[in-house]
């Protein structure tokens, strides 16, 4: 088209640029999802869930921007010298957590009591990642934290506040707020993912229970939250313990915030490194049994690695599909041109597989406590996902930015801040080493978590040639047992499997060619290298309306 006249000198005529990418309906716009919630029995919260996809793409995803705009501050000491260790967010970090938090971001699962809560929860969990990863951060922990906090009776105030749909950022004892938020405290300079070797000791005081905090920690999340979770080492052995930030009486907690990570990822959110100075904790469960006390907490927040990945994938689709629709290059658009739309239907592909396990995983979870085979299928399915969806996101996000052009690297675009976010999750809560040898360990220690998973396997009636053959593969390398050398090609296969078993059952358009291209070796090391024969057209038009 002819442009129009322009004035001497005046060459600003924008033209060619695709419009605003919200405000969208990021539950509408998900079909994937919304199959996946139906399936996985999250249905009796469809009312919950619209109404939360609709603002997370309008509301929340404007006050994204803004809370990534600023990062936190810490201010260690007020205006007359007194220690104060006060971070001080963007009021949008604010508005993000009350939102979330009267959303069920962070106690769906608990204050719902009915089947599904847990798959609905982590959809939440998933719509709101989209808007702002950064927020996710004391949403998820403070969800996780419930499941460690309801084994002692003494805590059930805090299990309440926590699970309260309700946000309130004030610095006063709990007893004062009508809902709490919960960080955590686990890593020590020398120790990292080798939480055993952490040396913060724990000595016990005259009430029972309770004792007194002296060390440091290397990565202390969400320094603002009520309580944090921490692991040190006690008479008996490595012990989980509450640590408040504020005392009943309203004195601050003996601990000093060091400083805050200089991080990769989200600039919404804060990351510490502390000192605890005889700080007053509470201690749950039996001491020298810290591991196993934390371990739901752990299963939960590794659950919550995998949706994060997936929703990352999901908005990095989404915001690259948009593009391609309304610029035009070379005469065409974007998206006609057909190694672009192999590029975009391969992502499609992926982000729906990476969906579909996720919500699968959250209906183990929520069935666990009485069914022992999804029980077992979670315990094996979150190592293999959280490993896996978490590995992919970075390759996957930095193929949408390349859809984008140099728009994709420019931050006033989303692709910059999912780009720094997507490596997160497979570091934290137990790097992809750590996820490959918890995967043996299951295989190895508790037989039923294999058997479960064959059975995932087995109740696809209908599939491609490759499917069987992957099938069979994969029982070959677990009967003949896997060395911690190979774990990582092993824990692989058994992911793609799972996801083309999935895919499969659930009849997703996508099936045939995830099987076809994942499972036989003709797909390529980068995305855009399906087969002739994949359905484009449909695939793109599913994953986007």
């Amino acid at each position: 088209m002819q442009s129009p006249a322009l004035p001497p000198f005046e060459t600003h005529l924008v033209d060619n640029q695709p419009p605003p990418f919200a405000p969208r309906d990021l539950w509408g716009d998900d079909i994937v999802l919304r199959e996946a919630i139906a399936r996985e029995g999250g249905e009796g919260f469809l009312p919950v869930l619209a109404s939360y996809g609709a603002m997370a793409g309008d509301v929340l995803y404007q006050l994204g921007f803004d809370a990534n705009r600023d990062r936190p501050r810490l201010r260690t000491h007020d205006a007359h010298g007194h220690r104060v260790d006060v971070v001080e967010f963007h009021p949008a970090y604010h508005q993000l957590m009350d939102l979330a938090k009267q959303g069920g971001v962070a106690g769906l699962s608990w204050h719902a009591g009915s089947p599904g809560a847990h798959v609905a929860r982590a959809a939440l969990s998933y719509l709101h990642h989209q808007a702002d990863a950064g927020t996710s951060c004391p949403l998820t922990m403070t969800h996780a934290g419930i499941a460690v906090l309801r084994q002692s009776p003494a805590l059930a105030e805090w299990t309440r506040a926590a699970a309260e749909p309700a946000y309130d950022p004030a610095d006063v004892p709990i007893a004062a707020k009508r809902g709490i938020t919960l960080g955590m405290g686990m890593t020590e300079k020398q120790g990292g993912s080798d939480v055993r070797a952490n040396a913060t000791v724990a000595t016990p005081l005259a009430e029972a229970g309770t004792y007194a905090l002296v060390g440091h920690k290397w990565f202390f999340s969400a320094p603002m939250s009520d309580g944090f979770l921490v692991l040190a080492q006690a008479p008996g052995g490595l012990t989980c313990l509450l640590m408040p930030r504020r005392l009943d009486d309203g004195h601050r907690n003996a601990f000093r915030l060091m400083r805050l990570k200089d991080k990769l990822g989200d600039w919404s959110n804060a990351s510490s490194e502390v000192e605890f100075c005889g700080a007053w904790a509470r201690r749950i469960g039996e001491e020298g049994r810290g591991v196993a006390t934390i371990i739901p907490m752990v299963m939960m927040t590794r659950l919550d690695c995998m949706l994060g990945a997936a929703a990352e994938m999901r908005m990095a689709l989404a915001q690259a599909l948009h593009h391609a629709r309304h610029r035009r290059t070379f005469g065409k658009r974007l998206v006609d041109h057909p190694l672009m739309g192999n590029v975009l239907a391969d992502l499609a592909i992926e982000s729906e597989a990476a969906t579909t396990l996720a919500l699968r995983v959250a209906r183990a979870v929520d069935r666990a406590g009485h069914d022992a085979g999804e029980a077992a299928f979670a315990r094996i399915a979150t190592a293999i996902g959280k490993y896996w969806l978490c590995r992919r996101a970075p390759a996957f996000v930095n193929e949408a930015q390349e859809c984008l052009g140099g728009a994709g690297y420019i931050e006033e675009s989303m692709l910059p801040r999912l780009y720094r976010q997507a490596p997160l999750n497979s570091i934290w809560e137990g790097s992809g080493n750590i996820q490959c040898l918890d995967v043996l360990r299951a295989l190895a220690r508790e037989p039923e978590c294999g058997r479960a998973l064959l059975r995932e396997l087995e109740q696809v009636t209908v599939a491609p040639p490759a499917y069987a053959a992957g099938v069979q593969h994969l029982r070959d390398l677990l009967s003949r047992g896997t060395s911690e050398f190979d774990a990582r090609s092993v824990v692989e296969r058994c992911a793609l499997v799972l996801q083309a078993a999935l895919l499969l059952r659930a009849g997703s358009p996508a099936a045939e060619a995830f099987v076809v291209s994942r499972l036989d070796g003709r797909h390529g090391l980068a995305m855009g290298t399906l087969p002739d024969a994949a359905p484009v057209d449909g695939l793109l038009a599913r994953a986007l309306p």
